[in-house]
C-alpha cells in the first residue's frame, strides 16, 4: 500500500513548488502564535452517558486528525468526507472539489472527561483558521472548507450560539465563516490518510503546516493535551 502518495502531495501542497520544499529542511517550524486563545463557549452541550461524536471540517484533514488525537479525552479521530454521497467518498472524486464533500474528521469522544464545546474551542483556535472561505493556507476548495456536521439538535444550538459569540465578540479580524449543518453521513477515507501526521512528521507539508498545530494546542490547551497520540491503528473505538 503506497503510504505517501504523490497525488496528495500535489493537492494538499499544491502552493509549495521544488524551491519551498527544499527550503522546508532549512526553515523551523512556523510559529504556534498563528493559532489564537479565544474564550470557551458560554453554551455547552450536557455532559451524557457513552462515547459521542463530533464531526468537522477544516481544511486538509491530516492536521485536524493529528490536533485531536492528541488531545485529552478522545477515544478516537478518523479521517473522513462529509458532506456528499457515498458513491462519491473517493479522495481522487473528492480531490476535485465537485461532489460536495469535505475533508473532514470524526471525533469519538468522552464526554465526562471532554466536553463537545472545549473540542470546538479547540478547532476554532488552533486546528485551523475558521476565517478563510473554501480554503485553508495552501489548500483551495470547497472540499477545504470550514464546516460542522452536527448530529442533533443540542450540538447545532451549541455550534451556532459559539460562532454567534466569537463573532460579537470580534475575537477575529474577519467574520467567521463556518458553516453548521447536520450530518448526513461520515465516510472513512482511505487507510493511507490516517495518523498521517504520526507516520510522516518531516514531510515538508506536515512540518510547516500541521505540526505546529498540535505545538499550539500543547501550548494553549496545556490540560488538555497528551503527549502519546491516539492513533486510528490502536483506537478502541473505530464505529
Amino acid at each position: 500500500m503506497r503510504r505517501h502518495p504523490i497525488r496528495r502531495l500535489s493537492l494538499c501542497a499544491a502552493a509549495f513548488g521544488a524551491l519551498a520544499i527544499a527550503a522546508f529542511a532549512a526553515a523551523p517550524l512556523r510559529a504556534a502564535e498563528d493559532a489564537m486563545i479565544i474564550p470557551a463557549p458560554a453554551m455547552d452541550a450536557q455532559t451524557s452517558d457513552g462515547i459521542q461524536t463530533a464531526v468537522i471540517a477544516g481544511g486538509c484533514f491530516w492536521g485536524v486528525q493529528g490536533v485531536f488525537q492528541h488531545t485529552a479525552g478522545v477515544v478516537n479521530a478518523l479521517s473522513g468526507y462529509a458532506g456528499g454521497n457515498k458513491a462519491t467518498a473517493d479522495y481522487n472524486m473528492v480531490s476535485t472539489g465537485s461532489t460536495g464533500h469535505a475533508e473532514s474528521v470524526e471525533i469519538k469522544y468522552d464526554p465526562k472527561k471532554i466536553s463537545y464545546g472545549k473540542i470546538l474551542q479547540i478547532f476554532f483556535s488552533v486546528a485551523h483558521d475558521p476565517t478563510q472561505l473554501n480554503r485553508q493556507g495552501p489548500d483551495s476548495g470547497t472540499q477545504y472548507r470550514s464546516a460542522i456536521f452536527t448530529s442533533n439538535d443540542e450540538q447545532k444550538k451549541v455550534a451556532d450560539a459559539y460562532i454567534a459569540q466569537l463573532n460579537a465578540a470580534k475575537i477575529y479580524k474577519k467574520p467567521i465563516v463556518t458553516k453548521v449543518g447536520p450530518l448526513e453521513a461520515f465516510y472513512p477515507a482511505e487507510a493511507y490518510h490516517q495518523d498521517y501526521l504520526t507516520l510522516h512528521p518531516n514531510q515538508p507539508y506536515i512540518a510547516y503546516n500541521d505540526l505546529p498545530k498540535v505545538e499550539a494546542l500543547k501550548k494553549i490547551f496545556a490540560q488538555d493535551y497528551i503527549d502519546k497520540p491516539t492513533l486510528v491503528s490502536s483506537a478502541k473505538v473505530t464505529n
